[in-house]
């Protein structure tokens, strides 16, 4: 009976831990802006070479290899890209996206574009 009693009570205690873990973390919303294609073949921060074709992109703290969903917040388009560089300096901004992602967001024409992030756990 007393087992039963703490097992149960564990339940109730880490019921919202569960919840907490499987969904999405917010990152933040601000400004995102896009590599230009000059960068291609030179090393990123995490030591991989920077291919504008592939959906990466820089952040200033977040873990390298961690996936990150990028939401325009002007058209509402989303794409998901891996954290391999450290960046972006550029003033007010949070995210730097690699070609291929700021075209698949619809951002590769204006340069930059509003966004959401959220943290993509596996």
């Amino acid at each position: 009976m007393r087992l039963r009693r703490y097992l149960l009570a564990a339940l109730i205690v880490a019921t919202p831990f569960a919840a907490q873990a499987t969904a999405d973390a917010d990152l933040g919303s601000g400004h995102a802006s896009y590599y230009s294609n000059e960068f291609a073949g030179r090393r990123t921060a995490s030591g991989e070479i920077f291919n504008p074709a592939a959906f990466t992109a820089a952040h200033r703290t977040i873990a390298f290899g961690t996936r990150v969903k990028v939401t325009h917040l002007g058209n509402g388009r989303e794409v998901t890209v891996r954290v391999n560089d450290r960046g972006p300096w550029g003033r007010g901004r949070i995210i730097d996206l690699s070609y291929a992602a700021a075209k698949e967001l619809g951002m590769h024409r204006s340069g930059t574009a509003q966004v959401k992030l959220t943290l993509v756990r596996d």
